[in-house]
């Protein structure tokens, strides 16, 4: 009996030594549930490897991309477009005008008409009453433009005689070489209405640049008759003209 239980206990031990033998080796049968751990590894590997091939991937797409010619399109008709509208400009301007800022210079082959190239004489007319009549005659070589109407002043007198608006002609009265323009002054009034008179024995005569009131050269001064000439507060003046008779025809 003795032997039996210790054959028993020998081939018991032996097997046992064996289990342990296959569960080292991974040969020995396993539970199923022990084998989920294993799947779950797999996957996790599995799951690991895959951004490294997306990300190789991208990067490849991403080279090509930097890789492609600047300027070229998916849309080459939509480039074609946007390519055009261009241009430049080559123009240049220069200005070679001059001006003296004053209104007596020339305008090209004209000049003022002024005391300085002109004869200037103030000789009272018998119509109509109480009028003067003033004539400019062109002296220089150029033409030369009598422009407003002529400045008049007697002896020392502190007032400036106007213009009547209705003598104003349609252009500017211009005198060739050797001829005569024309204004008339109405001197007093003719029913003894006007104030302050007296009798001037000196006369200017000023003239006007291409401004109203601006400066237009020399001054004249025509000679009175000896008895002098008689004004009052009536006095006027028409603008410059073409013909005599436009001149005293008011």
């Amino acid at each position: 009996m003795r032997i039996r239980r210790t054959r028993h206990l020998l081939a018991v031990t032996a097997l046992a030594a064996l289990a342990l033998t296959a569960c080292n080796n991974g040969t020995g049968v396993q539970d199923e549930g022990a084998s989920q751990p294993a799947s779950s590894s797999s996957t996790d590997s599995a799951q690991q490897t895959k951004p490294g091939t997306a990300s190789g991937s991208s990067s490849g797409s991403t080279s090509g991309a930097d890789t492609k010619p600047a300027g070229t399109s998916s849309n080459p008709a939509k480039d074609t477009a946007g390519s055009t509208g261009t241009g430049s400009g080559t123009g240049t301007g220069k200005s070679t005008g001059k001006g003296s800022g004053t209104s007596t210079g020339s305008t090209g082959s004209r000049v003022l008409c002024n005391g300085s190239n002109t004869k200037v004489t103030a000789q009272p007319v018998a119509r109509p009453l109480n009028h003067m009549l003033i004539t400019v005659t062109n002296t220089g070589g150029k033409l030369c433009d009598l422009t407003y109407w002529p400045v008049v002043r007697f002896d020392q007198m502190q007032w400036v005689p106007q213009a009547t608006e209705e003598t104003q002609p349609q252009a500017v009265t211009s005198l060739a070489p050797g001829e005569s323009g024309y204004a008339g002054v109405l001197l007093s009034a003719a029913d003894g209405s006007g104030a302050g008179g007296a009798t001037a024995k000196k006369l200017t005569v000023a003239f006007q640049g291409y401004t109203p009131n601006s400066d237009g050269g020399a001054s004249a001064t025509p000679s009175l008759p000896a008895k002098g000439v008689y004004y009052d507060s009536s006095l006027a003046v028409t603008y410059w003209q073409q013909d005599r008779d436009d001149a005293l025809s008011w």
